[in-house]
């Protein structure tokens, strides 16, 4: 169920549909892009351990709570299990860490970030040495961990990232706790219609991340000849006959298509224009436009988890 820009979860919890994303927030600069995002108007905060930025956020979540302005029960907070803890015994622990760093009791929502599994000791694979095989590390396992943080109270609602449908399904036939948010790319180039589909279908709240493209990430995480959303002309005619930004028009547009999105910012200006995009409506005809754009671009391809002896490939990982 939705209302007004927030999913309404199987419990009754309340989602807001626009977060602020974290990935590529260096330190120095997130404590001030949450406190900004927070004082304007912000419910929604997606963290992750690996993004190496979850103490600055915790200390920015904590000073706002102090100062009385939000309260905890308010603010929806998201964060995400690195690939090295998919083992059945390093859930918890590395659950109460992020906690620990956040400053916080509970998690609103917690993923598994990848349906890939690394060492305990390696953060990012170099080899294939690197991983655990599926059958060392059983994502009914992990998931079986999740459930029982869930129970105790250390976690409200549990969730998966970059999952095919085919891997849903499979969690969906083995678990106790069904996942109620899947966490994809989704944008223009990739819209993913039947995903969006299958998750309406199965109550599941879908969640686009690089909506805009994500044009600061890594080099190593690029295409060269990759194209530009927010300079595609169909965006940019779009938001000038609005008298919007191209970033708006991205972030409208995944609302309306019923996902929800978390567009990253540290910029005040920015932060403030994407939360107003929330409010704005784009014409049958402009999400018409939009739609055509759709050319099957995976900008995040996942090839750093290319390990094929330990059945980790591009086919295996998007079941494409």
């Amino acid at each position: 169920m939705t209302k007004m820009n927030r999913f309404i979860l199987r419990n009754g919890d309340e989602m807001p549909a626009l977060g602020l994303g974290t990935w590529k927030s260096a330190s120095g600069e997130v404590y001030d892009a949450v406190q900004k995002a927070l004082k304007i108007g912000y419910r929604h905060i997606d963290c992750a351990a690996f993004y190496g930025n979850e103490s600055e956020i915790g200390q920015a979540l904590v000073d706002t709570f102090n100062s009385g302005r939000i309260k905890r029960k308010d603010l929806w907070v998201t964060s995400k299990l690195w690939n090295n803890a998919h083992l059945k015994e390093d859930v918890r622990s590395a659950l109460e860490k992020t906690l620990k760093d956040l400053q916080l009791d509970y998690l609103d929502l917690y993923l598994i970030h990848w349906p890939v599994a690394l060492k305990p000791e390696i953060q990012f694979p170099s080899s294939t040495k690197d991983f655990l095989s599926l059958e060392d590390a059983p994502t009914v396992f992990t998931w079986q961990a999740m459930e029982a943080c869930v129970k105790d109270k250390l976690i409200r609602h549990i969730g998966i990232s970059n999952f095919s449908i085919k891997k849903i399904k499979e969690l969906l036939d083995n678990c106790e706790i069904r996942p109620e948010v899947n966490q994809i790319e989704l944008h223009p180039f990739h819209q993913q219609p039947e995903m969006l589909e299958f998750c309406s279908q199965e109550e599941i709240v879908l969640t686009a991340y690089s909506p805009l493209g994500s044009p600061d990430r890594p080099s190593e995480f690029k295409n060269p000849d990759e194209s530009s959303l927010l300079e595609n002309p169909t965006i940019m005619e779009i938001a000038y006959a609005m008298g919007l930004t191209s970033a708006q028009v991205l972030i409208r547009w995944a609302i309306q298509r019923g996902t929800s999105v978390i567009p990253k910012s540290v910029n005040a200006v920015r932060l403030q224009q994407n939360f107003d995009a929330a409010t704005i409506l784009l014409s049958g005809e402009d999400m018409g436009k939009i739609a055509a754009l759709e050319a099957k671009e995976r900008l995040i391809t996942g090839k750093f988890w290319d390990a094929p002896e330990l059945g980790y490939s591009m086919a295996t990982l998007w079941d494409e």
